[in-house]
């Protein structure tokens, strides 16, 4: 297993060992130890979730409140996905910049996200299965998305008309979100991240 740190501070890139044969595959797509060895810390196992969508669907770009936050290990066990990490954590170095992964059923990746960055992704198949693991449960309260195709963001995502739920069509553009003081903040996802540390 493989981590590479991305461009945006606290999430990673994961390439697990692949070992295939005529019968078929196997492989471990999540580590506790090795994950919590490069990140400084557990990843508290909350709820786990599954998500299929049609090509060309677009879904996010999704954060939750910090504290508490969701934390979130994703990987493609079907098809394929470009998975977009968003940096929203005012404050931050890289505060607006975006970074996608390819993830899919070959090569088997998976993406760490930190508490505090935006997630979403684009099916670049029918049938794109993503499994999360998340470090808290749902929190409708908590929960909040900005818009997908906002100008500002810049994100290139494959599709010629992307799909779009009515609660993504109706997200705030980032400049609306930070008028509003509905993103998270840098320095407090960082004492937050800190405060997961095993002492």
């Amino acid at each position: 297993m493989k981590f590479r740190e991305l461009s945006i501070g606290g999430a990673f890139e994961v390439t697990p060992q692949l070992h295939g044969d005529p019968r078929g595959l196997f492989t471990e797509w999540y580590r506790f130890d090795r994950l919590a060895e490069v990140v400084g810390h557990p990843l508290n196992l909350a709820q786990a979730n599954l998500s299929v969508s049609s090509r060309g669907v677009v879904r996010g770009i999704h954060f939750a409140d910090v504290p508490r936050g969701q934390a979130k290990y994703v990987t493609c066990v079907r098809g394929a996905v470009l998975d977009v990490l968003v940096d929203l954590r005012v404050g931050s170095p890289t505060f607006g910049r975006w970074e996608g992964v390819r993830l899919d059923d070959v090569d088997r990746r998976a993406v760490y996200i930190p508490e505090g960055l935006g997630h979403g992704f684009c099916a670049l198949s029918d049938d794109a299965t993503l499994s999360y693991l998340c470090s808290e449960t749902y929190n409708p309260t908590g929960e909040h998305s900005v818009h997908p195709l906002d100008a500002d963001l810049g994100i290139e995502w494959p599709a010629d008309i992307p799909l779009l739920s009515a609660r993504d069509e109706a997200a705030p553009t980032l400049a609306d979100a930070i008028a509003s003081g509905l993103l998270p903040d840098y320095a407090v996802c960082n004492e937050y991240t800190e405060s997961l540390r095993v002492r």
